[in-house]
């Protein structure tokens, strides 16, 4: 970097795959940022259910605040700006898991959990990763 600033070059630019590209894209409700007011509604109630060790409030804490986020990572990711594969395929393998448990049960041994939820995970990845690239490519398409 300090021979490019002596010879008055600019460094050049590599080409990014992940990180943010370009301006960050609008919501589902235009300029009303309802994602952020549901993430700290359900922050909120989460905190009270937890003060009083659990129940209601705080069950609708967890679902609301994971509407929230969900939102903002799907609406990111899909547009290519930011790259939450492992986040987003973390939601259906939670899904998966709570379903399992609740239909089969809770198994003695706790590593069965996994067995459902290790190959939904690594599908649900793929798939966004590659649905990423493919975003943030036209998104760097269309600014260039």
């Amino acid at each position: 970097m300090a021979s490019s600033a002596r010879s008055g070059t600019a460094p050049r630019a590599t080409s990014q795959t992940l990180g943010t590209y370009g301006a960050r894209p609008a919501g589902l409700f235009g300029g009303l940022p309802v994602a952020e007011f549901a993430i700290l509604a359900g922050l909120v109630a989460l905190v009270v259910g937890m003060l009083d060790h659990g129940g209601p409030a705080m069950d609708v804490g967890i679902l609301v605040l994971a509407l929230g986020v969900t939102e903002v990572t799907a609406r990111e990711h899909l547009s290519g700006y930011r790259s939450h594969a492992t986040l987003l395929a973390f939601m259906p393998a939670v899904v998966v898991e709570a379903v399992y448990a609740l239909v089969i049960g809770a198994p003695h041994q706790r590593v069965l959990l996994l067995v459902p939820v290790i190959p939904v995970f690594g599908i649900c990845y793929l798939l966004l990763r590659r649905q990423f690239r493919v975003a943030r490519h036209a998104r760097v398409i269309k600014h260039d």
